[in-house]
């Protein structure tokens, strides 16, 4: 679903997603099911936006899963131009 709603939103020209969930296992928001997160994601959408703009557009996308699948997301948005 996340991978679906990222590149839907921000047409990426590379996506890694990693389920860190087992390394949280205990944690308040690991009890109710929903996962940690890694995104990284290189997209010409992120050209030019400061760092905050880029979270930003990554939580438009995903943003309703973070109340039903998602409890944390750690996020390293870059334009192709970085890589």
């Amino acid at each position: 679903m996340i991978r679906e709603r990222l590149e839907a939103a921000l047409a990426p020209d590379e996506l890694e997603i990693v389920d860190e969930s087992h390394l949280h296992r205990g944690h308040p928001g690991a009890k109710d099911g929903r996962g940690h997160f890694r995104v990284r994601i290189v997209s010409d959408v992120f050209a030019g936006l400061p760092r905050l703009a880029r979270h930003r557009r990554v939580y438009a996308a995903v943003g309703d899963l973070m109340t039903t699948d998602i409890h944390a997301l750690n996020i390293e948005a870059l334009s192709s131009n970085e890589i």
